[in-house]
Formats: structure tokens, C-alpha cells, sequence
């Protein structure tokens, strides 16, 4: 029996779909992969701003989660907007029982394959509403970050995991030591807030971890690869971190090891970007063309695949 690519995102729903869980599932389904959803929290917003948040019970967003692993199965997992230390607590708590459960331990439907698991740290909208509570930080760094494959924080966000300014590179080198130190394999800090024209992605791995295969994490880290990106003079740019995080997301569920994942999701981005730059939608900051390029539900085969032209 034949299978596509399958991804699932754990999100907040945006009303005016522009990101969130709506711009996710876009994604996912412009690159090819089969869009799975667990949502977190219901947003009142549109372009101009985020104007209401509604939690969703934690036990209904770990059933949402239950239900699409123990059936579909997916690849790759991508985490956005996570609300309140509850929620974060009932993500982990279920996420790690697929994990760490040996196969004659699983229930019988649960999955017997790993899975990558990007987290997006969304903790401030485009237009600058809190979106993660304070108190629930603790709770994120503790026992959700150390399950990531991969974190994409931006600057801002770096600088409250690391807690620690950044003002240059080498304040981006020192912060994501300190990320990697709380757990997680590699973290991807985007530079879109610096100025200058040629804004500049740094992907950093958790050294030992890597080079030893050993779940261990001393903050002892490689900058792996270095992404370049022009500017584009627009301000349609509502959703472009989970764009860009559920893009990774949906290139490694299609077999791309890491580095190809990021570039080939910054490539969509950047043309998504270009696309979108002058349509109107909305008053504020409008979303990106998600479908400038949209292509097919992939077949998932037993090779792995490494680039588009190779995939039937």
C-alpha cells in the first residue's frame, strides 16, 4: 500500500490564516506533504494585530496528538505557539511516551518509526502581542526543548532562552551554546532583526551529541552552516517564522537531512516572500503566497530522497 509524506503540526489557530496552524498546513501541503493538526490555543486576530487568545484543554490537545500518531504516522513534527505551562506539560508528556517507548512496549497502533521535532519558539507576534505567558517559560525550556531535533528561535527569542543579549555574531555564537546547553540538537537562530540588507541564518549543532551519538549536552557546539537572505521591501511578512519553521518541518518528513531541510526551506520562503510582496491583504502586515509554486502529495518510498529531481 502506497503512503505519502506526512507531517503533523502542533499550533495556534490564526483567524485571519496568515500563520499558525492555518500557514502550516499551506506549507506542508505546497511542498508535497500530507498536513496533519493538533491546535493549541484559538487566536482573535487578523493583520493588524492579536486582539484574543483561548486556551484549548491540555487534554484535548494531547488526544488531538494521540489520535494522528497512534493513525497517520508522521515523519516529522513541527511545534509553534504553545500558550500556557500546562499545555507545554501535556505536549511533552505525550510526545515522549513515542519517543522513548521500546516497540514491545508501544501500543499496538503507536508508531515503530522516529520522528524529527522542530519547535518554533513563537513566544511575540508580528505585531508584537505576547504570545507565550511568562510563567509557562520554565516549563518550555525544561521539558519540551530537550525533545527538539531542531529550534528556529529569532533573535528576540534567542536572547530570552539564552538570557543574554545579541548584538553580533559572536553574541549569536555565545547564545546558541547556551541554547544547545538546555538540550536540544541543533538550533537555528534567524537574523532578520539585525539591519543591513543580507540578513543571515546560523545553524549550530550540539557537538557531542552529533559526534559521539550520545544524548548528552555540554553546550559544546559547531556552527554547521550559515544561510544568506535578502531583504525584500515588503510588509507582507505575517507568518514567515512558521512558514519557514513548517518547511523544514516538511522537507525533513520527505528524507532531507538537516542542512538541505533548512536550505530548501529558506529557498520557499524567499519566494513566498517575493510572491506576496505587493498583495493586499489586510491593513497591517499581510501573510506570504504560500502556493507560488504548489506541488503534489509525494509518495513515500523506501529511498531516501535528497532532492526534488529524484522523487517519482
Amino acid at each position: 500500500m502506497k503512503r505519502y509524506y506526512t507531517a503533523l503540526t502542533i499550533a495556534g489557530s490564526d483567524s485571519c490564516g496568515g500563520a499558525g496552524i492555518q500557514a502550516d498546513i499551506k506549507t506542508m501541503s505546497a511542498l508535497g506533504v500530507y498536513a496533519s493538526s493538533a491546535i493549541s490555543a484559538i487566536t482573535v486576530q487578523n493583520t493588524t494585530g492579536v486582539f484574543g487568545i483561548q486556551k484549548v484543554e491540555p487534554e484535548i490537545v494531547s488526544g488531538q496528538i494521540e489520535a494522528v500518531m497512534d493513525d497517520i504516522h508522521p515523519q516529522a513534527i513541527k511545534i509553534g505557539m504553545v500558550n500556557d505551562g500546562e499545555t507545554i506539560h501535556a505536549i511533552a508528556e505525550t510526545l515522549k511516551k513515542y519517543l522513548t517507548a521500546a516497540p514491545d512496549k508501544q501500543q499496538a497502533s503507536a508508531p515503530t518509526h522516529s520522528f524529527q521535532l522542530i519547535i518554533d519558539p513563537v513566544m511575540v507576534s508580528t505585531s508584537g502581542c505576547q504570545l507565550m505567558q511568562k510563567d509557562a517559560l520554565e516549563i518550555f525550556i525544561e521539558e519540551l526543548l530537550p525533545l527538539a531535533s531542531l529550534l528556529t528561535p529569532n533573535i528576540p527569542e534567542a536572547e530570552i532562552l539564552a538570557g543574554r543579549k545579541i548584538q553580533n555574531v559572536d553574541d549569536i555564537r555565545k547564545a546558541a551554546a547556551s541554547i544547545i546547553q538546555l538540550g536540544c540538537n541543533n538550533v537555528l537562530i534567524k537574523g532578520g532583526h539585525f539591519e543591513g540588507k543580507e540578513k543571515m541564518d546560523y545553524l549550530f549543532e550540539n557537538k557531542q551529541h552529533q559526534e559521539a551519538n550520545k544524548q548528552e549536552h555540554t553546550g559544546d557546539i559547531r556552527e554547521t552552516a550559515i544561510y544568506k537572505g535578502a531583504t525584500v521591501n515588503t510588509c507582507n511578512t505575517h507568518g514567515t517564522g512558521c512558514t519557514l519553521s513548517s518547511a523544514i518541518t516538511s522537507y525533513l518528513a520527505r528524507g532531507y537531512n538537516m542542512e538541505e531541510a533548512i536550505s530548501s526551506a529558506k529557498a520557499y520562503l524567499s519566494d513566498a516572500i517575493e510572491a506576496g510582496k505587493d498583495v493586499k491583504i489586510g491593513e497591517g502586515h499581510g501573510p506570504v503566497n504560500h502556493f507560488h509554486a504548489p506541488q503534489k502529495l509525494y509518495i513515500l518510498t523506501d529511498e531516501p530522497i535528497i532532492s526534488d529531481k529524484t522523487e517519482k
